[in-house]
């Protein structure tokens, strides 16, 4: 029955840009780093986090269970962190989410972004942690960049919405 409204539920979207958009632009967010920025301490969020996190919350059969350790690894090469940091900590919030997916019955945007708060939280004390000694004092910086990136993901899902074109819940 193709004019029914329930035609399509359930089959994952295998289009051709539906798979070159999304690790494009988290690979894009992850290249903000590089881009010039005049400040006196480091609050720049960690836009291939974000953007990772609001195609998962917007589209979980777009991302297969390995592309955190891809893009990781691109980050990683891009941002200069230690090799392994983002595949790492990317790979467990993507777990992670999965497995609240699996537990939570519905979800609206305000558990969406919890769900990411936590998991750029985890992920940007858990950089803090492989990167810089214990003794260093960075706390308060990291504190600041962790509300900044709370703070500007509903604007990145947004765009990730407005970037897929498919509208939820029709």
């Amino acid at each position: 029955m193709s004019g029914s409204p329930y035609a399509g539920l359930g089959k994952a979207d295998t289009s051709t840009r539906a798979r070159w958009l999304a690790p494009l632009t988290i690979v894009i967010g992850s290249l903000m780093t590089i881009v010039p920025f005049k400040a006196s301490f480091p609050i720049l969020p960690p836009f291939g986090l974000m953007m990772l996190l609001a195609w998962r919350l917007h589209r979980p059969d777009l991302l297969k269970p390995w592309a955190p350790v891809l893009l990781g690894f691109v980050d990683d090469l891009i941002s200069g962190q230690p090799l392994g940091n983002s595949m790492l900590f990317w790979t467990v919030s993507f777990i992670a989410i999965d497995v609240l997916d699996t537990r939570i019955v519905w979800r609206d945007f305000l558990q969406d972004w919890l769900l990411a708060a936590g998991a750029i939280g985890f992920c940007l004390i858990g950089g803090r942690l492989v990167a810089s000694p214990l003794g260093a004092h960075v706390d308060t910086v990291l504190l600041i960049q962790i509300v900044i990136a709370i703070a500007l993901f509903p604007v990145l899902s947004r765009l990730v919405a407005r970037l897929d074109g498919k509208r939820r819940g029709r």
